[in-house]
């Protein structure tokens, strides 16, 4: 799997749309994060279809590739990405404020 980089950045598919995850619903599957092959079809506007996803040796529940979006994370960052009914976030490591008791 080769990820995708531009002006040292790396690109990272998400779904923020709610209804499905695409990363928190398919077994923290890492590949389809920055597959460039899922990368350029999300660029061109494409569909994901199913048939795709197994062309590519990836199994899994694909209901967020509809809301599918590119985050552009500067290489070598470190972040996590969260899930609230089907809606899923990125959170950089270390640039959230948290609380403490």
């Amino acid at each position: 799997m080769e990820k995708v980089e531009r002006d040292g950045k790396i690109a990272v598919l998400y779904s923020p749309g709610f209804g499905a995850g695409w990363y928190t619903w398919n077994g923290d599957e890492e590949g389809i994060v920055y597959d460039s092959r899922i990368v350029d079809k999300v660029e061109k506007g494409e569909p994901i279809s199913d048939e795709f996803m197994q062309s590519l040796g990836y199994d899994g529940y694909w209901g967020g590739a509809d809301n599918l979006e590119i985050k552009w994370i500067p290489k070598g960052i470190i972040f996590e990405i969260e899930e609230y009914d089907g809606s899923e976030s990125i959170h950089i490591i270390g640039k959230r404020e948290y609380l403490e008791a």
